[in-house]
């Protein structure tokens, strides 16, 4: 075996050790028994509306890499696009030991048309800082409502102002292909996140809550955060980990806090396994949805 698949293999073997320590250490603060009832009770209706939430936002995040896309002159059809979309989330949920779905989206792309490597990771690489931005913009909000952690209005108003301002001077002196459509992918990034935070607020509702919202949504949000680095496999167990001792800070139910966090990881592989179709079926992608100029 040599270096890069043994590196592969390691990386793999190292994510489901983490996963599995992170959900053995959730485990040990929840019942299992009590998450079995609560699944059991909750309303099927708010949980399909929950995850009809979640997929508009998934479709609203396709949409925004592929004005990225555009802003590099790669030109294909929104269909195409959300296509090799779903085929990422599956490689990035499913495969994590072995090229991701930002990789195989490059090497699919790169193999089709005529366009760096180095331009595809770009457009990425802002398509995932647009949604970061739009994270800590909605984190900072929720701050302002959670009066329990102390901090003054004014620092995340300050720090988000400031920051954003950064950000864009910087992306359009340096990066300026992918700061002509900034108001647009970053628009498309807040409705990203704010309809994930909607299905969060439906899970609630199908579990029956009726207590203040803004706790649990602030730690679904950090949840989000830490889950975006790839130390466990699709954040399994990373987000529980965040929701039990988030919820021993805020006073919250942990049960109530980890069923939310497996519901929200059920509804995202459900969606994410549809992508497997294509593997199966990779000339169902469709050649002829491609337009390049």
């Amino acid at each position: 075996m040599d270096k890069t698949k043994s590196w592969k293999l390691f990386k793999l073997l190292l994510k489901l050790s983490i996963s599995g320590l992170s959900l053995y250490l959730v485990s040990r603060k929840v019942e299992v028994k009590d998450l079995k009832d609560a699944f059991r009770e909750s309303n099927p209706l708010f949980l399909f509306f929950a995850f009809v939430a979640f997929v508009i936002s998934q479709i609203i995040s396709a949409s925004r890499l592929n004005t990225f896309f555009r802003g590099i002159g790669l030109n294909i059809s929104a269909l195409y696009n959300f296509k090799i979309y779903l085929l990422g989330m599956f490689y990035n949920l499913f495969l994590p030991g072995g090229i991701g779905g930002d990789g195989y989206k490059i090497f699919l792309l790169r193999k089709r048309f005529s366009i760096k490597g180095r331009r595809l990771f770009q457009a990425i690489f802002f398509d995932r800082l647009s949604g970061l931005w739009a994270l800590g913009l909605i984190i900072s909000v929720l701050v302002i409502f959670i009066p329990y952690l102390g901090i003054p209005n004014w620092i995340p108003i300050i720090a988000v102002l400031t920051g954003s301002i950064v950000y864009y001077l910087v992306m359009r002196r340096y990066f300026g292909d992918y700061s002509h459509n900034f108001l647009l992918t970053h628009g498309k990034g807040l409705l990203v996140q704010s309809m994930q935070v909607v299905s969060v607020i439906i899970l609630l509702y199908a579990l029956n809550y009726e207590g203040k919202f803004a706790p649990y949504l602030f730690m679904f949000l950090l949840s989000s955060l830490v889950a975006i680095f790839p130390f466990t496999v699709g954040g399994l167990g990373a987000r529980e980990l965040v929701f039990v001792y988030g919820a021993q800070y805020f006073q919250m139910d942990q049960h109530l806090a980890v069923i939310i966090s497996l519901l929200f990881y059920c509804i995202s592989a459900i969606l994410s396994f549809s992508g497997v179709y294509f593997i199966f079926y990779p000339k169902q992608l469709g050649e002829r949805e491609v337009e390049v100029q």
